[in-house]
């Protein structure tokens, strides 16, 4: 096959692409982007585009850096039994876009995390669009460190034993808000 050609080739239909590489929300890179996306829309900042690779996924309006983890039971390839909802919270060395800066030292560089579940647990049923079959968790960074420290991951379980309540998408973006304001239990407004 020639590398030269006479007729130019169609132009690019960036629906397309989208669907070549995120077609499948069940993968799980399909799913995280998803599940930034919805907690950007929950909050009300998909008017950016999103930032691959920076210290935290999202930014509010009002500056709030939000960390978004998604997991779900059911996966995109043959599976004997539902996977077990963890997810990785480890201290990473963030890279900031706006600078160009690494950390030198490894942290949690987000103010808020959202942990995603998506709940489906039948193939023939599972409809990442749908949001009933989503739930959240919510949890400031400085209550997440103040239990879990320099731990790795975090089981479903493990959140839910802060407190931390499963919401409903509808219930989100307050959700998210309310816990920005209010320090973390058992710990003062000066930390």
């Amino acid at each position: 096959m020639s590398c030269e050609r006479t007729d130019s080739p169609p132009p690019i239909d960036p629906a397309k692409v989208w669907r070549w590489a995120y077609g499948d929300f069940l993968a799980n890179t399909g799913r995280g982007v998803l599940a930034e996306y919805l907690v950007a829309r929950a909050v009300g900042c998909t008017h950016r585009p999103r930032v691959q690779w920076d210290a935290y996924d999202l930014r509010t309006d009002d500056g709030l850096k939000i960390e978004v983890k998604s997991a779900a039971y059911l996966q995109a390839w043959p599976q004997r039994r539902p996977s077990p909802i963890r997810f990785d919270i480890g201290l990473k060395y963030g890279w900031d876009a706006e600078t160009n800066v690494s950390a030198t030292e490894a942290t949690r560089s987000a103010e808020m995390y959202v942990f995603c579940v998506f709940t489906a647990r039948e193939r023939a049923s599972a409809d990442p669009l749908d949001l009933g079959q989503w739930f959240f968790l919510v949890c400031s960074t400085r209550r997440l460190n103040a239990r879990f420290a320099t731990q790795k991951s975090v089981s479903l379980t493990a959140l839910e034993g802060l407190g931390l309540a499963r919401v409903p998408f509808a219930l989100l973006g307050e959700t998210i808000q309310r816990e920005a304001a209010s320090p973390p239990t058992g710990l003062t407004a000066d930390g």
